[in-house]
């Protein structure tokens, strides 16, 4: 009997599947939302809400790709620049995460790390962004889909997880100081992996006086930027520089240059929908933790959308973006082609500008490494990445052999790491890494707590 009605649930399970993740996405939302105590019919809402969000996401991409991919193919072959990864964006990347068929395990897997930290207290930071789980969670099926080992998965996103809750701990001072806002930290990988690159950067930098005593300020730079800063300019300019390098007539320059532009306008309020759709999930799951948790000094861990409009943030960001595209064609190993998170540089360069306390010469400087290791960590995971779009029903229809990329999922060096580790010869690279994090552990909850704690003495 017990063997009938194990059979009949993975049959149940499998025909879920093989609806594809527009029907499986609102089935697994429905049911986190329960387990948060929302009603039936606000855990249905919110999941139908994804499920159209991501069939929306699908008609953008095929759309974009469409486009795009036959011109960058032009491109390539005109200018024998070889960028075959093209950046769809993290919507994209983000809604293959969520229909992937072990985004269920992964999502209470990240909740619970964040519970059990928070009980040890190992961890101040209570992450309520559910939305921004995706972040841990793609580095956990990305090992899955090369490895087919769920158990190399699940622990990829837990060492990602408690990485990320740790970070947040750590850069929540400089989120207090510089953004002003106390009790909050931000726990959004793709802005704190940039910390990985800019804190040894930093410190290099503030050895020498060039940088470390730079007068060059925002008004400076803000002085030439404005117009061409709007995403839908971005996109037009970008689709016309693709058709024209492509060879395209007037005609289809045009026509490129319009479709681009309505992409990077299309993506993010496709991408918002999934937002719209986890927002009462996030709240239920806040109310809920705050109950479990009371009377312990909690930083409330939010999306780091809360600070990218900071005018240090936004200046910086326009900065690099042209200078990225630039890189892209002349850096040594690079196939990523960026386009559609163009738009999100403000998240990777705003905790780097905290960092240095808004010294715009060193965000330019350390921007640019970052966006460098986009690309780079960008580029050895494309084919991974396409084919995982491809698995959960994603049609690139780019003609060719074009691949996907983003400046999320892998590409972000935080993640590429730990990807890494749990890819190649797991057996000597994650025990490494492990030591690794646990020494950074160490400097910062003891030595550096002591040296703050001398330094408060003295004053």
């Amino acid at each position: 009997m017990w063997s009938q009605i194990g059979q009949g649930f993975m049959n149940g399970f499998q025909f879920f599947i093989n609806c594809g993740a527009t029907v499986m996405l609102p089935v697994i939302i429905t049911i986190v939302g329960l387990i948060f105590g929302l009603k039936i019919t606000q855990a249905f809402k919110s999941g139908l809400t994804l499920g159209i969000g991501f069939a929306g996401i699908k008609l953008v991409l095929d759309f974009m790709t469409t486009n795009v991919g036959p011109a960058a193919k032009a491109m390539v072959e005109r200018t024998h620049v070889h960028l075959n990864a093209l950046d769809v964006g993290w919507g994209s990347i983000a809604a293959v995460t969520w229909a992937s068929p072990i985004i269920a395990i992964l999502i209470f897997v990240i909740l619970l790390i964040n519970i059990v930290l928070l009980v040890l207290k190992l961890t101040h930071t209570l992450d309520v962004d559910i939305w921004n789980y995706h972040h841990m969670a793609i580095v956990g099926i990305m090992v899955y889909f090369v490895t087919h080992n769920v158990f190399l998965g699940v622990g990829a996103t837990t060492v990602t997880a408690i990485f990320t809750f740790k970070l947040s701990d750590w850069s929540q001072p400089i989120v207090e100081k510089f953004f002003g806002m106390p009790g909050v930290s931000l726990p959004t990988i793709s802005a704190l992996s940039s910390l990985v690159i800019a804190v040894p950067m930093n410190w290099v930098l503030d050895k020498i006086p060039f940088f470390k005593n730079s007068k060059f300020t925002i008004k400076d730079a803000q002085k030439y930027l404005g117009f061409f800063g709007d995403s839908m300019i971005m996109g037009l300019i970008i689709g016309l520089a693709i058709g024209g390098l492509a060879g395209y007539d007037l005609q289809k320059v045009l026509q490129l240059g319009v479709s681009m532009s309505a992409v990077l306008v299309l993506i993010p309020k496709m991408t918002a929908m999934f937002m719209e759709g986890l927002m009462p999930i996030s709240s239920a799951a806040q109310k809920w933790s705050q109950n479990k948790f009371k009377g312990r000094k909690l930083f409330i861990g939010l999306d780091a959308a809360v600070v990218v409009g900071n005018p240090d943030v936004i200046t910086t960001a326009l900065i690099i973006i042209p200078l990225t595209i630039a890189m892209a064609i002349f850096l040594p190993g690079n196939r990523v082609l960026p386009f559609a998170d163009l738009a999100v540089v403000p998240f990777r360069v705003a905790l780097v500008v905290a960092l240095t306390n808004g010294n715009l010469l060193k965000n330019i400087v350390i921007g640019l490494v970052v966006t460098a290791s986009l690309l780079w960590c960008g580029s050895a995971t494309a084919p991974v990445l396409t084919a995982i779009a491809k698995s959960v029903g994603i049609k690139l229809t780019t003609g060719g052999s074009m691949l996907i990329s983003s400046f999320a999922a892998t590409s972000m060096i935080q993640s590429f790491i730990v990807y890494f580790a749990f890819t190649y010869h797991p057996e000597i690279c994650v025990p490494i890494l492990l030591l690794v994090i646990a020494g950074i552990w160490y400097y910062y909850d003891k030595i550096k707590k002591i040296n703050v704690s001398i330094d408060e003495n003295k004053n």
